[in-house]
């Protein structure tokens, strides 16, 4: 394939590095806010990015009045960082930031969250693992999320490309916004569906660098729960 993908996943190198270190992924704001469009949300008050997305903002809102909880980050393993032993979502670094916590928002403290969600989209980079080498599929991150209250997750299996990703679940909510009565599992195929069918990545002189039709582009999501 001509060109790069850019993929949200953790270089081997930084596993005995800290958060700060993590490479920026600045086009998931993009995504963040594409989504809320989709939902009519209120950009300035429902999305939180940057140095705005902290992990003692997300500890300290009221969560159980959202329908939709999204998270367009790094998604970490135990191991992929130092001393990290748990599964969690990369929020910004403290030591940027000049506040307390260590920026992770771990399975330990999802579990603490009170949620009352239609959804919780995790579009990073295995949202769907374990704990540990063995351990069953959708535990760690996904469970924490079940029992902190939501009815449906949207996560990925394995590093995600980072353009498609934003496509892909940016369409299944406009999908969903226009036809509410949509099945949240149907908008996703249908949302598929379109990647797999699309252009892909074309150059300036219209030749196609790769096209979202591979597996590797749309296969990472599963919808687990509800999806109805």
């Amino acid at each position: 394939m001509r060109g790069t993908l850019r993929m949200r996943a953790v270089p081997p190198q930084l596993a005995s590095a800290d958060l700060s270190m993590l490479p920026r992924l600045p086009e998931t704001a993009d995504e963040v806010r594409d989504v809320a469009g989709a939902l009519h949300a209120d950009v300035g008050k429902d999305v939180f990015l940057g140095a705005a997305a902290s992990e003692s903002r997300v500890r300290a809102m009221k969560l159980d009045d959202r329908r939709v909880i999204m998270f367009a980050t790094h998604g970490l393993v135990p191991g992929d960082l130092k001393g990290l032993t748990q599964p969690a979502l990369a929020l910004s670094a403290p030591d940027i930031l000049g506040s307390g916590g260590d920026g992770l928002l771990t399975m330990e403290k999802i579990l603490g969250l009170k949620l009352d969600a239609d959804w919780v989209v995790l579009s990073a980079c295995n949202t769907a693992a374990g704990e540990g080498a063995g351990a069953e599929a959708v535990s760690g991150l996904g469970r924490a999320f079940f029992y902190a209250g939501a009815r449906a997750l949207l996560v990925t299996n394995w590093p995600v490309e980072t353009s498609s990703a934003r496509l892909l679940t940016t369409d299944t909510f406009r999908r969903q916004a226009a036809e509410p009565a949509l099945p949240r599992a149907e908008a996703l195929r249908r949302a598929m569906l379109a990647l797999i069918d699309g252009p892909g990545v074309v150059d300036p002189q219209g030749r196609i660098v790769f096209s979202y039709a591979h597996p590797i582009f749309w296969a990472p999501f599963s919808l687990v729960g509800d999806g109805g």
